[in-house]
């Protein structure tokens, strides 16, 4: 397990910010692959993997990385208008699940991460659940994107198997496709997210990039919700 990654400079953070542990809401389309980067952070299978059209996550459920860092699977969107709707309703109560501390109220999610698809170019679910759940709802300064799925981004053509690594262009290709994303999300949610990572949960490339996005962009406060 991951639990020992850059340890001193979580407790650091949390320490400056007198808190702990950082919960991270893990958000983003069915078939993304939430489940799946969980257990490439975690280095074992903590959350069941669906098929592509066969969601396993139906609920939010909670794990913790070590007693630092805690992230929450959540359904995804994108099976229906209905199953979406209960979903998103989910989503919103977690993004106000609160707790007290010396009489004020903070929210229990200190981070978003949305998960991408990064074999597909369809970013309307991706969209929808930005501008409809997360922006009325969050502190979109509280908001990452990570790129899942970059061994098949070009259909699986231009990974190199045996150093599990994208070839030179692949490389340049993922590196286009995070600018396009960074200004695809600012034009259609008006958030101007910092620039996505790209990663492969299946082949554990980049997973490392992925926590380092997280750890560097710990949040140096509790987050507050108002009465």
């Amino acid at each position: 397990m991951r639990n020992v990654y850059r340890m001193s400079d979580i407790d650091r953070n949390l320490t400056i910010a007198r808190f702990r542990p950082l919960d991270v809401l893990v958000i983003g389309a069915t078939g993304a692959g939430k489940s799946s980067t969980l257990n490439a952070l975690f280095q074992q299978e903590v959350a069941k993997v669906g098929g592509q059209c066969d969601p396993e996550t139906m609920h939010v459920s909670s794990m913790n990385l070590n007693e630092m860092l805690r992230f929450w699977d959540t359904p995804g969107l994108g099976d229906g208008i209905s199953e979406d709707r209960c979903h998103a309703e989910e989503l919103i109560r977690l993004l106000y699940k609160d707790y007290y501390l010396d009489e004020k109220r903070y929210g229990l999610v200190d981070l978003v991460l949305v998960i991408l698809d990064g074999s597909g170019r369809d970013m309307g679910t991706t969209y929808k659940l930005l501008n409809e759940v997360v922006v009325p709802n969050f502190q979109t300064d509280r908001v990452l994107i990570a790129i899942n799925q970059a061994d098949v981004t070009m259909k699986g053509r231009h990974w190199d198997e045996e150093r599990n690594c994208p070839d030179e262009v692949l490389w340049e290709f993922l590196e286009n496709k995070v600018d396009s994303i960074q200004a695809r999300v600012k034009e259609a949610t008006g958030i101007q997210v910092t620039r996505p990572v790209y990663y492969s949960a299946e082949k554990e490339f980049h997973v490392n990039e992925l926590l380092d996005m997280i750890i560097d962009h710990m949040p140096k406060e509790r987050r507050k919700l108002v009465l």
